[in-house]
């Protein structure tokens, strides 16, 4: 059963990916039509993430007293709204507010999409479970990637964010028909066995911190490295297209990386040496004829891990508060998320470049391997204390 939950759960996360994607496909379009710089385009992307910072402790408050199916296909809804009022804009600032929508509906769905998988897998094969979850992420953008792209210069820049609704829509009624929690899940409690304990504080921000920069680091990637091939010669489609093998790469990687945890541990060697190889994936990416390899590398290696760092939030509390936990998690990311794509956006203006931006990207990869040996060592008190209860 779980299995065919987790599956339903996946085809519902790609409308995630698929409509955040929009802004960055039409990008161009978008600077043409509204007359708006990269540092704008970066702030659109960002606003995004920006109601994360506010809702997000709400939203996993609110998980008391809503069951999970519906605060997703309420989320979903949004979501899809906020895509249609970004394709009726005749100014920008009317992006920038179906963005806000879009980024509010995101939240719920993402917090609890990731809740419903801690639910149903805690104890058995949560890294893989993870790792095929978060892989819908990468799933629906690369699907904007070459689909957006395509419907822009064919039909105008408004059709994307319409298509990326109505996917969202059909979402949620999936959702909304086919989903069902675990039968032996614990309550969601009050009082003092709902209050987060110091060790559960210090690992949801490890685990956070590092959800969010690996994710702000994917981003500027998905941004700017098309630019970087494109000054090399390419045309925008075809750069697009070879950016976007990396994202369709991972979705299999990571289900395999996350197996590979599961069975045979390692987290934090696993992370070292994906973090290597995605770095090594940005510094190709300026080589002439290396763009293709460097995609490849960067999909096969370097995003791999994705579910195995989601995988600390479900580890990093118990399941009595793990909404109001999942929601102290995603403010973190979400700041994290709404800062990095307007500063990448103003170091290609300020450089003139896309390059900059990416040194950006590998900076923040890097960041994952301390979080993650930070979220271990706070992670052993209480294996240790575990052990000696034994």
């Amino acid at each position: 059963m779980r299995w065919r939950i987790l599956a339903l759960l996946f085809l519902a996360r790609i409308g995630l990916g698929f409509q955040f994607q929009t802004v960055a496909s039409v990008g161009d379009n978008l600077v043409v039509a509204f007359g708006l710089d990269y540092a704008g385009i970066g702030v659109l992307i960002g606003l995004f993430m920006a109601p994360g910072l506010f809702l997000a402790i709400p939203a996993g408050y609110w998980g008391r007293f809503v069951s999970d199916r519906i605060m997703v296909v309420l989320g979903l809804g949004v979501l899809a709204f906020g895509g249609f009022v970004s394709s009726l804009a005749a100014e920008s600032w009317t992006i920038g507010l179906g963005r806000i929508f879009a980024g509010a509906g995101f939240l719920f769905t993402t917090l609890y999409f990731t809740k419903m998988v801690a639910d149903w897998f805690e104890g058995r094969e949560i890294a893989t479970a993870m790792s095929v979850l978060v892989m819908s992420w990468p799933f629906g953008i690369a699907m904007g990637q070459v689909g957006h792209a395509w419907l822009a210069g064919t039909y105008g820049w408004q059709l994307p964010f319409q298509v990326a609704s109505a996917y969202c829509l059909l979402a949620a009624l999936g959702v909304f028909l086919f989903y069902r929690a675990p039968h032996d899940l614990p309550s969601a409690t009050s009082g003092s066995g709902a209050a987060l304990t110091g060790q559960e504080w210090r690992l949801i921000f490890c685990a956070a911190a590092a959800w969010g920069v690996f994710n702000a680091a994917y981003v500027t990637y998905l941004s700017f490295a098309p630019k970087v091939l494109e000054n090399l010669g390419q045309t925008a489609v075809a750069a697009a297209g070879v950016i976007s093998i990396g994202s369709w790469i991972m979705i299999v990687s990571g289900a395999l990386c996350g197996q590979i945890v599961d069975r045979f541990g390692g987290r934090n060697v696993v992370l070292t040496v994906c973090m290597g190889g995605a770095i090594f994936s940005l510094l190709l990416l300026s080589v002439p004829r290396a763009g293709l390899g460097a995609s490849l590398l960067f999909g096969l290696i370097g995003m791999a891990p994705a579910g195995v760092i989601m995988a600390m939030s479900g580890q990093a509390m118990r399941p009595q508060v793990r909404a109001f936990g999942m929601g102290i998690f995603f403010t973190v990311y979400y700041a994290i998320m709404l800062v990095t794509p307007p500063v990448a956006g103003a170091i290609r203006d300020a450089t003139g470049n896309a390059e900059g931006p990416i040194w950006l990207a590998i900076m923040l990869f890097a960041l994952v391997i301390p979080l993650a040996v930070a979220f271990q060592y706070y992670k052993q008190p209480r294996n240790l204390a575990v052990k000696q209860k034994v």
